[in-house]
């Protein structure tokens, strides 16, 4: 169905942006029954209802005519709950009424005050901000709301929630009474309806949410995972979905600042948003979203609000959503504008009753499932490869000139391989995951043993020291291995899962080439085959844009002079001793070394030190006693004895 009659100039700008048939609910506010009317539509985030109400309004403001007048005082006023929010509706209109002559004007907290008091005194046709700033510029008297034939709050529940009622109340008491009322939000609680009922006329209620309009381009997915691999399994969904844009979602500035870190570490191109950053740093992230130089955003839910990115095609909910509507609104930034989208939920076993009725309460079948694994990640890249421009796009004569020369010195399989190569590097590896089963949170380990999986992520707190370790982590013995140090230890937060692909990925190596990785309290020790061993070490020496671990081959470390054959520690105190040599004896993951034996007793602080999974680098807090030496403890109870049996003693005298 065409859009409904709506002037030459808008309907000039609708063609130019291929909007051939409308939304349903732009079907519904220009219906004729809604005409000039107050409206209280429920729509879902992402159905186009920026273009709905500015097709809606603009009889009200251009009446008979075409174009605009000169500006003056506005006509219409749009207020929105956060900057970014306000910013794309002003982008929205901007283009919208371009031809006819309309100025839009936005007034957003952040930015400058003077430079928009300046752009008011100039005249506007449209002003569009956020409650607070707007609410000043009223009581300064730099915003005209006289001629105010149109007021619309878009995202009225947004704004409820972020305590900016007295503000909303205090524009439409300030706006005049024959205005005319539209009121958007995606739910409708009650203090939306009162807020209606006080404000609005008689007005006409429309709901187009539900899985019309929020749920019909969004596929929802649903996967198991143990709860210590989160991290694991945001970068195996980010590589098996490619999408050129991801919003990944957590509930904690904290956690935000992990998994950027985390992202960043395996190679990928990311930004974060949350409340602490300062507008210039938000709108620079956004910036490099828009623009591709980053494409994955990682952000807390106040944060996002309002942001529109461009070719997001897949939400990651890190942390469970709090409630159906929060849920909503996460996955409402994608499948937008009949773009079809992903959602997924990372589901720890502790979490999966949470999650369940979670998807039941908002009305979504979402589709359960396991982690993408490694080899579905390979398997596609050979797929996306074989697609690739650089293989479909056309040749040009200075590429046959160097492909001759190439095949002149080469076979092709050895360009094949080299090209192959070149793919895979600039691509992040993917993580081994384990899948924790349908039922619980409990596996098996490999003595048949039941071990519980969870991590002390969220509400699952366990101590993983007893946990098998994972296949990233705990590497496999070698006949003919040489020795290398990396500067980076436990106390840096080192672990073996995500050293391993920092590894291959600086020596050029497979993984089936590192052999045991064992992690101190400030390097890390690793075995390379001997077969790469020269060239892993040619290439450890190269300069590393991405990282500044420093890496370098042990003096005369072969099997012979195994890490665990060697003191990794000054001579410590006796009693010490027997507590700290079975912590040698593990690796950073817990895993045991062939021949070393099972202590009885584990040292609480010691022993989950080193087997707890860590954050990113630098981001642990950890007990300025937790790593005093044993015999430096012993002697400082020794030296205080020794005083009071000498006070004692002078007392007697």
């Amino acid at each position: 169905m065409p859009f409904p009659t709506t002037p030459p100039p808008l309907a000039r700008a609708l063609t130019e942006r291929s909007y051939d048939r409308p939304t349903p609910v732009q079907t519904a506010v220009l219906a004729d029954d809604a005409a000039d009317r107050d409206l209280l539509v429920s729509a879902q985030t992402g159905s186009g209802k920026t273009v709905a109400y500015g097709l809606a309004i603009a009889k009200n403001l251009l009446g008979e005519a075409e174009r605009f007048e000169r500006a003056a005082a506005p006509r219409a006023l749009i207020v929105a709950p956060t900057r970014e929010l306000a910013l794309q509706v002003h982008r929205e209109l901007a283009w919208l009424y371009q031809y006819a002559n309309g100025r839009v004007v936005s007034c957003v907290g952040g930015m400058d005050p003077r430079h928009e008091q300046r752009e008011l005194a100039e005249g506007a046709h449209i002003v569009v901000g956020t409650p607070g700033r707007l609410c000043d510029h009223l009581r300064r008297g730099r915003l005209d709301v006289s001629e105010l034939k149109a007021v619309v709050l878009d995202e009225a529940d947004e704004m409820l929630d972020l305590g900016f009622r007295e503000d909303m109340e205090f524009i439409l008491k300030t706006t005049p009474e024959t205005r005319r009322t539209l009121l958007f939000s995606a739910t409708l609680p009650r203090g939306i309806v009162a807020l209606a009922k006080q404000y609005q006329q008689k007005a006409l209620r429309i709901e187009v949410a539900g899985d019309e309009g929020g749920h019909a381009d969004i596929e929802y997915r649903a996967i198991r995972i143990a709860a210590s691999d989160v991290d694991h399994a945001v970068v195996n969904v980010l590589r098996f979905y490619e999408s050129p844009g991801a919003l990944v979602f957590c509930n904690t500035r904290n956690a935000v600042r992990h998994l950027q870190a985390t992202l960043l570490e395996r190679g990928f191109s990311v930004v974060a948003l949350s409340g602490e950053l300062t507008q210039n740093e938000r709108t620079q992230a956004l910036q490099a979203l828009r623009d591709g130089r980053a494409r994955v955003c990682v952000a807390t839910d106040v944060a996002a609000r309002g942001i529109d990115l461009p070719n997001l095609d897949l939400v990651i909910h890190a942390d469970i959503p709090n409630d159906p509507e929060v849920m909503q609104h996460r996955s409402g930034r994608t499948g937008r504008a009949g773009r079809k989208g992903v959602s997924v939920l990372l589901v720890p076993p502790a979490r999966r009753r949470r999650a369940e009725l979670l998807l039941n309460l908002a009305g979504v079948d979402a589709a359960w499932g396991t982690a993408p694994q490694p080899d579905d990640i390979r398997s596609l890249d050979q797929e996306r490869m074989l697609r690739d421009p650089v293989l479909t796009g056309e040749t040009t004569s200075d590429d046959l000139v160097l492909a001759r020369a190439l095949l002149a010195q080469r076979s092709p399989e050895d360009i094949a391989a080299a090209l192959a190569r070149l793919y895979r590097a600039r691509l992040p590896a993917p993580e081994d995951i384990l899948d924790p089963g349908q039922h619980g949170a409990r596996a098996r380990d490999d003595r048949g043993r039941d071990r519980d999986i969870r991590s002390p992520r969220g509400d699952d707190r366990s101590d993983q020291s007893r946990s098998k370790p994972r296949k990233s982590s705990a590497r496999h013995e070698m006949t003919e291995g040489v020795w290398f140090r990396a500067a980076i230890g436990r106390r840096k937060n080192a672990e073996a899962r995500w050293l391993l692909p920092m590894i291959c990925r600086r020596g050029g190596i497979a993984k089936q080439d590192v052999g045991t990785i064992r992690v101190m309290d400030t390097t890390t020790e690793f075995e390379i085959s001997g077969r790469v061993a020269a060239s892993f070490a040619a290439n450890v020496r190269r300069p590393d844009k991405e990282d500044n671990i420093r890496i370098e081959p042990l003096a005369d470390a072969t099997r012979d002079h195994a890490p665990s054959e060697r003191r990794a520690h000054p001579p410590r105190h006796e009693a010490g001793d027997k507590d700290r040599g079975a912590h040698r004896s593990h690796d950073s993951d817990g895993a045991r070394e062939p021949g070393a034996r099972e202590p009885k007793h584990r040292g609480k602080h010691r022993e989950e030190r080193g087997a707890r999974s860590g954050s990113a680098p630098d981001f642990a807090k950890k007990s300025k006693h937790r790593n005093k030496p044993a015999h430096a403890a012993q002697s400082q109870l020794a030296t205080a004895a020794h005083a009071k049996r000498k006070q004692k003693k002078n007392r007697r005298g």
